[in-house]
């Protein structure tokens, strides 16, 4: 064993041994453990975009449609649909017989509550609930939204559940606000249902027994659920070391986002499984749109840019070279949606012109506030490599490090930071793109991207689509809300004896999932 993983794996012991009395799962039931990289936000899933909150809610709250394998939205509680007008009306069919976590059955009324609590204040509500859109209950079981144009993302809208447009029971959904529900409504047709939360310790969900399955085979989050485990446990344990040594002494039956540089060791030992993320996730440096010093400073934002050296900061966050590629596409090689189209000033790291254009945007050496997190440890090694590069070119920064926690709630504050770190996933479609969301901390709300996502989503045909994509990805060259660091496959790692994980989509899930 290397120092570097003595060193993590110091004082491991004594955190796994506060679950050593919860019995460990079997094939018959029993609960299973999870390592998070902290504690979730509330676990609202129209409010957040949170993936600690999402590895939870995706267990107790469905959508209309779920994605599988391929990344295709395929139906959840919806049973089909029927589009007329063009596309401007789409007719829901829901699913009958669903229930909720209270008993009680789902219905239109259901749905058409949650989606206005959504289309109002929702993350993603606004992306597909424009102005003049609207949602009725067109029958017990079938909805009708009317659009006043076209949207091409709209099933993908309703099937990506990350800021997305949950199903609550109606008298929930009709008193809920822009605030996160209360834990006593953490009510969905999911399922395992929510048990409790006792903070800093772990998040319980437990079996729904009156769940009702779909019959088709489980594909992606796609197809038939089936809650094996009597009950799963997510627990906070925000040291890497203790989420490893947990899985190699059996305290924990899965753990999440494993530091780069235990990968060649990990896998050679066969106390652990890992399992890989099915498509590259991209760092973010998120740029502040709404207050301070960046704000609208295009240029300011274009020298950060050009004083960042992608690939330092790749290897130093991610370690084998096998695990990254610097690319500046948004989406990667091989996706429809890959395109070298604007990308030039991604990687530059010249610091030289990066301190000239500094100096042409007015720059005067208020320190920029980076906030960051080493919850995620990659996140505050490209934090640290961010200021060395940026200290070369004459741009102060104040790495301000908290828990993911605070991060998450600082972040909503557009007082408190001018740049944050974040990842992100390749969603299905790039209208899911968080930076393309005008209520997302970073809050990008240009008139030139306004009027560009009205054109990308007011066509399905997808030609026409990519080509105004790749005047997006341009524009976020340009106007720079946000910079891409570079591609990265990430990895967990599970107990060899746990059977039935697919292949990654985004999120981990626990149907269809038992320990042999």
């Amino acid at each position: 064993m290397t120092s570097g993983l003595r060193r993590l794996l110091r004082g491991a012991a004594a955190m796994a041994a506060a679950f050593m009395m919860v019995p460990h799962a079997d094939a018959a039931g029993g609960t299973m453990r999870y390592a998070a990289v902290s504690e979730p936000a509330p676990l609202d899933m129209m409010l957040t975009t949170a993936g600690v909150s999402l590895v939870v809610g995706m267990h107790i709250f469905e959508a209309l449609y779920t994605l599988d394998s391929h990344f295709e939205p395929q139906p959840m509680l919806a049973e089909g649909e029927k589009i007329e007008d063009g596309g401007k009306t789409i007719i829901i069919a829901l699913r009958q017989g669903v229930h909720f976590h209270n008993g009680k059955e789902m219905t239109s009324e259901d749905v058409v509550a949650s989606m206005n609590r959504w289309a109002k204040y929702g993350v993603r509500g606004k992306l597909l609930f424009v102005e003049g859109a609207t949602v009725e209950a067109s029958g017990k079981y079938e909805i009708t939204i009317k659009l006043p144009q076209p949207n091409g993302a709209w099933k993908n809208l309703l099937g990506h559940l990350e800021g997305g447009a949950a199903i609550y029971p109606s008298e929930i959904a009709d008193k809920a606000t822009d605030q996160p529900i209360e834990q006593a409504d953490y009510i969905g047709t999911g399922p395992y249902k929510f048990k409790e939360w006792r903070p800093n310790r772990y998040i319980e969900v437990e079996r729904f027994d009156g769940y009702n399955a779909r019959t088709e085979p489980g594909d992606g989050y796609a197809g038939k659920r089936e809650a094996l485990f009597d009950a799963i446990q997510f627990i906070p344990v925000p040291d890497v070391g203790t989420r490893v040594s947990g899985i190699q002494a059996g305290d924990y039956d899965y753990a999440e986002t494993i530091s780069g540089d235990l990968y060649d060791q990990l896998s050679a030992d066969p106390s652990v499984a890992i399992r890989m993320s099915g498509a590259p996730l991209f760092g973010l440096f998120f740029t502040n749109s709404k207050e301070g010093i960046l704000k609208d400073n295009y240029k300011l934002r274009q020298a950060i840019q050009m004083a960042l050296g992608k690939d330092e900061m790749l290897r130093v966050s991610f370690g084998p070279e096998a695990l990254w590629k610097a690319q500046g596409s948004i989406f990667p090689e091989g996706n429809f949606w890959y395109s070298t189209t604007g990308i030039e000033p991604y990687n530059q790291h010249d610091p030289v012109k990066a301190k000239a254009l500094a100096a042409e945007a007015g720059y005067d050496g208020t320190p920029i506030r980076l906030l960051t997190s080493t919850n995620y440890q990659t996140h505050y090694d490209q934090a640290t490599v961010a200021v060395k590069q940026l200290a070369e070119a004459g741009i102060n920064v104040q790495l301000i490090v908290v828990d993911w926690a605070t991060l998450l709630k600082m972040r909503a504050e557009p007082t408190q930071w001018d740049m944050f770190i974040t990842h992100h996933g390749g969603p299905p479609d790039p209208i899911l793109i968080t930076f393309l969301n005008s209520g997302y901390p970073g809050w990008w709300a240009s008139p030139e991207i306004e009027q560009l996502k009205k054109e990308f989503t007011g066509t399905a045909d997808l030609n026409e689509r990519k080509a105004v994509w790749e005047k997006i990805q341009t524009l976020f060259y340009q106007q720079v809300p946000a910079i891409k660091v570079g591609d990265a496959y990430s990895y967990d790692l599970m107990s060899p004896k746990l059977q039935g994980v697919g292949p990654q989509i985004f999120w981990p899930t626990f149907w269809n999932v038992s320990l042999k």
